[in-house]
Parts: C-alpha cells; structure tokens; sequence
C-alpha cells in the first residue's frame, strides 16, 4: 500500500466510501465520537462518506452481519474503499488480516485514519496516515 496523497494528486472528485466500526464500547458518545472522527477525516480529504457499518457482536466471526454490509458496499459502482479510525477495527490479527484481504480482494482501498505507526510524510495536522494504492495503481 501507498502512502501517496488521496485526492489533492489525483483527478478524482469525492470518492465514495464506507466507514466500518467495531466493538465500539463507551455507548452511543463513543460511537458518535468514531463517526464524527470519519467524517472529519474524509471531508480534510475530499472524500464522501456514504455510510458506516458498526459490528457491536462480540463473537469473532470473519463474515459478520456488519462486515458482510460492508463487502457489498464496496461492490457498489463507484466506491474508492473503506475508512477505519485504526486496523484494530478489522478485528484480532488472524480476523483483521483475513478481513483486509477480503477488502483489497474486492478492488477497494483501505484507509486507516490512525496507524500505530506513523510515518511522517504520510502524517497529516490530524496525525492521520493513509493506507491506500490510488486508482490506477497496482
């Protein structure tokens, strides 16, 4: 994966994208908090969030309800990728590696606003990297 520029760079006007979520605790300000985290995210990067699947089950399952919404919605014409606060949300390593293939299996990107480690070209003023191939890219 790259860690170019999404759109200032590029000939692409507001992507679409899905945002995914999982086992949010905190409740509902929690949650908002991750959505409104998205959301800032995407419009700093002239990109359009269309929607966000939230996996609240705790049962470690690679194709979740949540999940599942979230592959069809990358099938969707027109979809860039899917946008997490952090690979965490994909899942425990075997899940969440297993689930990224699925992801970039189905011609989407993957953006991560927060990685653990962040490089600092890639680092945004939010300290957000990306974690995508542009389309067109191999």
């Amino acid at each position: 994966m790259d860690d170019d520029l999404i759109t200032e760079a590029r000939p692409i006007a507001f992507p679409q994208v899905f945002g995914y979520l999982r086992r949010v605790t905190g409740g509902l300000p929690r949650h908002a908090a991750l959505v409104d985290c998205l959301t800032e995210y995407c419009e700093r990067h002239e990109l359009a969030l269309c929607g966000v699947f939230t996996e609240r089950d705790s049962t470690v399952i690679i194709r979740s309800p949540a999940f599942v919404g979230l592959l069809d919605a990358l099938e969707l014409p027109d979809t860039y990728g899917a946008v997490l606060p952090a690979l965490s949300h994909l899942g425990p390593k075997n899940l969440g590696t297993e689930r990224r293939r699925q992801i970039t299996t189905a011609g989407a990107r993957l953006i991560v606003v927060r990685r653990l480690t962040p490089t600092s070209e890639a680092t945004s003023s939010l300290g957000a990297s990306h974690s995508f191939r542009p389309p067109g890219d191999a």
